[in-house]
């Protein structure tokens, strides 16, 4: 059994690809819906102007899919793991870039054309890279008899949130 199996992190990753699943049905059936998503150990909330019927209807849809074996429903492209790969691989090659530079503005304007391109080459290499730590890491498709046993909708100023209770 390995850590990421374990208790909290083990149903935080299964919450988490069910989020995802979830957030991608209703962009399926919703195209320019803007929703947000974050998960934890006991669930996930789903954050933007949607209906608690469509959050249901999705979230049934997700489960059954997830279940059938369609495990890319547990990546997604706007998910904060993506964002945070990126930075760090930037923030890493930008110090790098400036290691050695002296402390006169000068020779940091001279390491610019070499900081940009490092940073960019990391851009590259970030993107297959926030799917691929998903897949292994921060995300785990097989539910292994995750279930839903509540969702509840609140409402934070003007802003719908549903937050969405699991178990197993």
């Amino acid at each position: 059994m390995s850590i990421l199996d374990w208790g909290p992190i083990g149903r935080t990753r299964r919450n988490h690809a069910l989020e995802h699943a979830t957030l991608s049905v209703l962009a399926e059936r919703t195209p320019n819906l803007r929703l947000g998503g974050y998960s934890d150990d006991r669930g996930f909330w789903l954050v933007g102007n949607v209906s608690t019927e469509a959050v249901v209807e999705a979230i049934q849809t997700a489960l059954a899919r997830l279940e059938a074996g369609e495990r890319s429903l547990a990546i997604h492209p706007n998910c904060g793991t993506n964002f945070a790969a990126a930075g760090m691989l930037a923030g890493t090659m930008a110090w790098l870039g400036m290691m050695g530079v002296g402390r006169g503005w000068r020779s940091k304007l001279e390491r610019w054309p070499i900081i940009v391109s490092l940073v960019t080459l990391a851009m590259i290499f970030a993107q297959p890279l926030g799917p691929w730590l998903q897949e292994r890491i921060t995300t785990h498709a097989a539910l292994d008899g995750l279930r839903v046993v509540e969702i509840r909708r609140q409402m934070h100023g003007d802003l719908p949130v549903h937050r969405v209770l699991t178990r197993g």
